[in-house]
């Protein structure tokens, strides 16, 4: 697969680093560590009061976008690429965890987790009651997001792999689900954001931060590399079941936006 040079990938290898990858569909049903089974929810009786829905078949949207991160040295050439300084994530880190709105005690999910950098940001606004999902696909980045966690001392964040077509959450253990530079990652969105609305409790909220590609202005890297537009991104996201609330006017060079699980 061709990539693009690696200043467009700054701008633009998102967060999902692992989520949406190609390589093996491993998804464990449960957390990877032990005293991870048992899961958090703000309404422990949540789970049983949705059913699960049929299987959403459909081709991918952008097959092999996400092989690069398999490689052998994905771990160590893309923590340089998610975590440099000239990305606006990086350097927006606190400015985009602060716009989510999290509230102590609660249970979130950073969808895309890639290296942790916003894993670790969230944990804290959380608080030691609270718990935050750190769901990828990459093992090398799921292991360097523990990593972090045993460093920093984060006792609240749960590691876990998910699936190309789910996130591997339990149907309403969610307050709250975040991603960002994940989106264009998404293989299958159709079936991917339907089992995330799935994960979300009634009234809750997605918050979506992704790649501006305005036409006629865009790098033809990004252009290649992001396959669709805000436009279009919304009303997949709308189809998946979520209601579009609002955006914030926050960022440049990536669109921040809040949905509605009704």
């Amino acid at each position: 697969m061709r990539l693009p040079p690696v200043s467009s990938w700054l701008l633009c290898v998102a967060a999902f680093a692992s989520l949406g990858c190609a390589a093996g569909s491993a998804n464990p049903a449960a957390p990877d560590d032990a005293n991870d089974l048992a899961v958090v929810a703000s309404d422990p009786a949540a789970s049983a009061r949705f059913e699960p829905l049929p299987a959403i078949e459909e081709p991918s949207v952008k097959p092999g976008i996400n092989d690069p991160y398999f490689r052998d040295d994905g771990l160590y050439r893309y923590t340089r690429i998610l975590e440099s300084k000239t990305r606006e994530i990086v350097r927006r880190r606190s400015d985009i965890v602060d716009a989510i709105g999290l509230e102590d005690g609660m249970v979130v999910a950073d969808i895309g987790a890639g290296t942790g950098l916003l894993t670790t940001e969230m944990a804290k606004r959380v608080g030691e009651r609270g718990t935050v999902f750190a769901v990828d696909i990459v093992p090398a980045f799921l292991e360097r997001i523990r990593e972090r966690a045993r460093t920093e001392g984060l006792l609240n964040i749960v590691v876990m792999r998910g699936q190309e077509r789910a996130t591997g959450l339990k149907p309403g253990s969610l307050d709250l689900a975040f991603m960002c530079d994940t989106y264009h990652h998404i293989e299958y969105p159709k079936a991917y954001m339907r089992s995330l609305f799935e994960a979300l409790r009634p009234g809750t909220t997605l918050v979506l931060v992704d790649m501006k590609r305005p036409e006629g202005r865009s790098s033809p890297a990004v252009l290649e590399h992001v396959r669709a537009p805000k436009s279009t991104v919304v009303t997949e996201i709308e189809q998946a079941g979520f209601v579009f609330d609002s955006e914030v006017d926050l960022l440049r060079e990536n669109y921040y936006l809040r949905f509605r699980r009704p």
